[in-house]
């Protein structure tokens, strides 16, 4: 079986962690594959083939790279935290060659966490269209542009016209994706169980505008108003979506698979639900 290593490549720690912990996988006659530094190397694709278990070393951004690495494929992912927040992560520094030898061991505990398929279309400076498909394991939000101008859009699901928002935008989250961007604009903290998907309106200009969720089978759809020419802006798990073009429109519905996230157990969740958000330590 292959490992691979996703480090956070800006923080020395999480790479001499790397590193002891590929020494240690080889003295156990696992290979070992290492992701490229996406800072200096943007548009390289990381090979997955034949790999068993991805392992990030720093905080969610890095374990939202590695989701992005394996995609819909439901190869697991561990995270193992050397940044601020970890709430994805399962352990840290100190438990470094304990959780990867409980994974290859299958004694991790396996999270199913939904995923989004997100397709945008968009417009290119020379007027012709285009669409483009993206994965998301939190979020995909829209967003105002650096002017701040409100946008105007329209958010139906499956088909059924939902409301016209103004505001600041929108964002469409998974139940892993409810702790980050959509907790911020005020949606709720939505257990991993849940498959459907949380919509919430960022500063919306209407006291009527309120979080709601989706079944799992829904698609929503967001279309921006012809009728106000802002500056507009989609992003999924932080990432820019058709940027240098103008943004029209998107659906966005749950992925052909899950991100299998390895922890040490269902109350894993909760667990970090009170450490992060409510500050206590356990008891």
């Amino acid at each position: 079986m292959r490992v691979l290593l996703v480090p956070n490549y800006s923080r020395q720690d999480a790479v001499e962690g790397a590193n002891q912990l590929s020494d240690w996988l080889e003295g156990q006659g696992v290979e070992v594959h290492w992701a490229h530094d996406k800072k200096l190397f943007p548009n390289k694709v990381v090979d997955t083939e034949g790999v068993g278990l991805v392992v990030s070393l720093g905080g969610d951004g890095t374990l939202l790279r590695a989701a992005r690495i394996v995609g819909y494929s439901e190869i697991p992912v561990m995270g193992l935290s050397y940044g601020h927040l970890g709430f994805l992560t399962c352990g840290g520094p100190d438990e470094l060659i304990s959780s990867v030898s409980d994974a290859l061991a299958g004694e991790m505990h396996v999270s199913h966490r939904a995923t989004l398929d997100v397709e945008v279309d968009y417009v290119r400076p020379d007027g012709t269209e285009g669409s483009e498909r993206r994965f998301a394991l939190n979020d995909i939000s829209l967003t105002h542009g650096v002017r701040g101008d409100m946008i105007e859009f329209d958010v139906s699901v499956s088909g059924h016209h939902v409301d016209r928002l103004r505001g600041d935008g929108f964002v469409v989250s998974t139940a892993t994706g409810s702790t980050g961007y959509a907790l911020a604009a005020g949606g709720p903290i939505v257990t991993p169980e849940f498959t459907g998907m949380v919509c919430v309106p960022v500063a919306p200009h209407s006291i009527r505008a309120r979080a709601f969720l989706t079944a799992s089978s829904d698609v929503v759809e967001i279309e921006i108003s012809p009728e106000r020419k802002a500056e507009r802006l989609f992003f999924a798990d932080g990432q820019p979506i058709c940027a240098g073009s103008t943004c029209v429109g998107a659906r966005v519905r749950r992925g052909p698979g899950d991100i299998l996230l390895l922890d040490r157990s269902a109350k894993s969740f909760y667990e970090s639900v009170s450490r992060v958000f409510y500050g206590e330590q356990g008891r």
